[in-house]
């Protein structure tokens, strides 16, 4: 009996094990999908990864392009639970109408600390560069960044465009706001998207807890240091609500 026909008939703790054996397949279609791409990964292979019959992938997903969509919202929903409570803590203090900057700033670098342990501290699935790396370079069907946009990445990068934005008196839209953003971020991402050269250069084999939190130390406090500077340059000790919602025009010249 094939592992879809099994599925047909769960009993009792069938359902469970439906779960797990769609979870399963899963996992291995987002190692496959890493390391061969959509068109290279065989349902096959993948198939036999998970441990499962062929037939099993066509029950769960309908089609190979199903799969594929059900890895991305796997890992959207994955990467979410990580960063959620972070981005939940920032929109407090952006909803505040006089937010002090440091209090901004902790919210900040709270979300690059839940960035630093999605990082350094896989959750114990699959590893997911491969298949983001693809999924950048933009040779995978586009469903994968389309989920993964609306899901992660926009809500994530609209929350730090607003803290930067209130703490350094500019508007989120500015392109100066938005290359804070990303150059703050590249602190930590060099360590994911050249990491054998990274650690090249530490002269380390890996990145234990130790050292771990010897990075999220110095981005911590590199962080702290330019988003401080650049709070002073505008010359606010809190941020007010609703601050920098355009972009500063430069003053006309008197006549």
């Amino acid at each position: 009996m094939t592992e879809a026909k099994r599925a047909r008939r769960p009993a009792g703790s069938g359902y469970a094990r439906g779960d797990e054996t769609r979870l399963r397949i899963i996992e291995a279609a987002i190692e496959r999908f890493g390391e061969a791409g959509f068109d290279g990964a065989s349902t096959r292979d993948i198939a036999a990864r998970a441990g499962v019959n062929a037939p099993a992938l066509q029950y769960y997903f309908q089609s190979k392009e199903g799969l594929y969509r059900a890895c991305a919202e796997h890992i959207a929903e994955d990467v979410r639970r990580t960063f959620d409570p972070a981005i939940e803590r920032a929109r407090q203090q952006l909803q505040a109408d006089h937010a002090p900057a440091d209090a901004l700033i902790d919210a900040f670098t709270g979300i690059q600390d839940a960035m630093a342990e999605r990082m350094f501290n896989p959750c114990g699935g699959p590893d997911l560069r491969l298949f983001f790396a693809r999924e950048q370079a933009g040779h995978e069907p586009p469903i994968a960044s389309d989920i993964l946009q609306e899901r992660v990445r926009k809500p994530l990068n609209e929350v730090c465009t607003a803290l930067v934005a209130r703490i350094c008196g500019t508007a989120a839209n500015d392109p100066r706001t938005v290359v804070r953003v990303f150059t703050l971020h590249g602190q930590l991402l060099i360590f994911n998207t050249i990491k054998r050269g990274a650690l090249s250069l530490l002269g380390w084999q890996n990145v234990d807890a130790s050292r771990a939190e010897l990075i999220k130390e110095t981005v911590r406090e590199q962080t702290r240091t330019l988003l401080r500077m650049w709070a002073g340059a505008q010359g606010g000790g809190s941020a007010r609500r609703g601050a920098g919602v355009a972009v500063k025009r430069a003053p006309r010249p008197r006549q």
